[in-house]
């Protein structure tokens, strides 16, 4: 008698037993397979919501040789975007990773956590290389991809910046570069009174950060300028108007701004050529803003800036951002290997996918990038070099300098650096960097994070600090992204409106310090590019 339980109906056996003329079997079903994903997972880091800006965990992943962001808000979605589009670039260029030097004070404590403590708090790993004092929000242009949004607004006073400066000397002992930026900074009424005291301050390299339009038809502001001498800091973005009437909105300016060039080299002045570069507007003329710059008698130096998604800048697909790689590789392409992409070096300061940089020495038709005859990147790799016995104290030192956010290009400063590094260099017959030290030319490109590719990892090292009134240093990526260039300028306008009516009125004024509250997170943004 067949003792065995009898499921004749059951789910269960009608989907393993098979019936076959040997009998009931079991069926075996084919093995469901594992999907592999498309990417690489590289690491886990913090970055921002595009739209609501609160902090959220993001996942960096590898694939097709290109770095992503990728992160979910739990109220808006999930977002992507491009950081890097070398992968392999990226990753070995962590062996540049610098230890960070501490500031002699810092300004906040930490309470809140990163980003909300700027700054500089305890937490932040860097000094301030370069500080940029934005002097107004005022300007003379008015160009869409502005991420200052400049317009009208606030002017600082004179004994505003010369507090920020006091504190920057206070936190810094001996600062190396002081950036006064805007709007435009040219049109501030009290502009020579402000660089003049930085110079008074010992400030090693003083420099404004101008479109050159009052350069190139104030003659009595180019007369205090080159009483100042200041470096220049000089907008440039190509030669198509095309190009400006994108960019700039105004299609007819490039004749001023040569114009602006070559009155500042009537004067003697240093100036590097600030492009910002855009993949579908201006890529196309970066080599031949290089081949221009390098003849020029003024320039001495070239900062390409990618175009990132802040202020005034327009809806932009954030998978299609342009990178450092693809300007280094625009270059090789559209100069004829005059420069390469392994001509150049990360700058070890800050993070080291934000900034690679370049020097060239020039005599006549020769154009011989520095890695070339040295080996910048043994000294500069910090996770092997000290393993390796013959490297130069005094080279790794100079070239530290020079592979700095804080390096000027002409200055007397990165000339001595450079001759430094080339008691080393393997040079052809006839060259001595010594000689002809004024035709050394620099040529950086410096990325900026936007809310897509926003990564704490990177903040915390930023050596380029926004300098307030009252003391903070805020990190520039910070600045522009979190939220604190919104509610600093609107403290700074209402401040600028009780001064004036203080004045009126014939009574002293004492304004309250800048504050800054992140409890309510911002409901604008871009969700055009949302990956639901």
């Amino acid at each position: 008698m067949d003792t065995q339980p009898h499921i004749a109906s059951s789910s269960i056996a009608s989907s393993n037993m098979v019936t076959t003329t040997e009998g009931t079997q079991p069926e075996h079903p084919t093995p469901r397979k594992k999907k592999d994903v498309d990417y690489v997972f590289y690491e886990l880091t913090r970055s921002i919501c595009p739209q609501c800006r609160r902090v959220i965990d993001a996942q960096i992943l590898l694939r097709e040789n290109k770095v992503y962001m990728r992160k979910r808000c739990p109220e808006h979605g999930t977002f992507e975007g491009l950081v890097y589009s070398d992968a392999r670039a990226y990753m070995t260029n962590a062996r540049f990773n610098k230890p960070g030097t501490i500031p002699l004070a810092f300004s906040t404590e930490t309470q809140h956590g990163c980003p909300y403590d700027c700054g500089l708090c305890p937490d932040h790993q860097q000094h301030a290389c370069l500080g940029i004092i934005e002097v107004n929000s005022a300007c003379n242009m008015d160009c869409p991809l502005c991420f200052a949004n400049a317009g009208a607004g606030f002017n600082l006073t004179l004994e505003e910046v010369e507090g920020i400066l006091d504190h920057l000397v206070e936190t810094e002992g001996n600062p190396e570069v002081v950036q006064f930026s805007g709007g435009e900074p040219s049109i501030h009424p009290q502009i020579i009174e402000m660089m003049r005291a930085a110079k008074q301050r010992n400030i090693r390299h003083v420099m404004l950060n101008t479109n050159g339009k009052r350069i190139a038809d104030d003659d009595a502001f180019l007369r205090q300028l080159t009483e100042l001498h200041p470096s220049i800091y000089f907008q440039f973005d190509g030669f198509e108007a095309e190009t400006y009437r994108i960019l700039r909105g105004e299609p007819g300016i490039l004749p001023q701004k040569l114009r602006a060039l070559d009155r500042l080299a009537k004067i003697g002045a240093n100036v590097v050529l600030v492009p910002a570069v855009d993949r579908f507007v201006n890529l196309h003329e970066v080599g031949a803003i290089v081949s221009f710059g390098i003849k020029h008698p003024a320039v001495r130096g070239i900062n390409f800036q990618p175009a990132f998604q802040s202020g005034r800048h327009g809806p932009h697909d954030p998978m299609q951002r342009l990178t450092i790689p693809d300007i280094l590789s625009a270059l090789e392409e559209q100069i004829g290997g005059l420069l390469k992409v392994s001509d150049f070096v990360p700058v070890p300061c800050c993070f080291p996918t934000c900034n690679s940089v370049t020097y060239a020495l020039l005599n006549g038709e020769i154009v011989l990038p520095l890695p070339r005859v040295l080996n910048v990147e043994d000294y500069l790799d910090y996770i092997t070099n000290r393993a390796v016995p013959d490297l130069s104290a005094d080279i790794q030192a100079a070239l530290e300098s020079l592979w700095s956010s804080s390096a000027v290009a002409g200055s007397d400063k990165t000339t001595q650096q450079f001759t430094i590094s080339c008691a080393a260099c393997e040079l052809p017959n006839g060259l001595n960097p010594g000689a002809f030290a004024h035709n050394i030319f620099m040529i950086m490109l410096q990325d900026f994070m936007d809310p897509w590719t926003f990564n704490q990892k990177n903040l915390m090292k930023c050596c380029k600090e926004i300098l307030l009134p009252d003391g903070k240093q805020i990190p520039f990526c910070a600045y522009n992204n979190v939220g604190y260039r919104e509610q600093a300028r609107q403290q700074l306008q209402e401040r600028e409106r009780k001064r004036n009516q203080a004045k009126r009125a014939g009574v002293p004024y004492t304004p309250e310090p800048l504050t800054f509250s992140f409890e309510q997170a911002s409901r604008t943004g871009d969700t055009s590019y949302r990956k639901d």
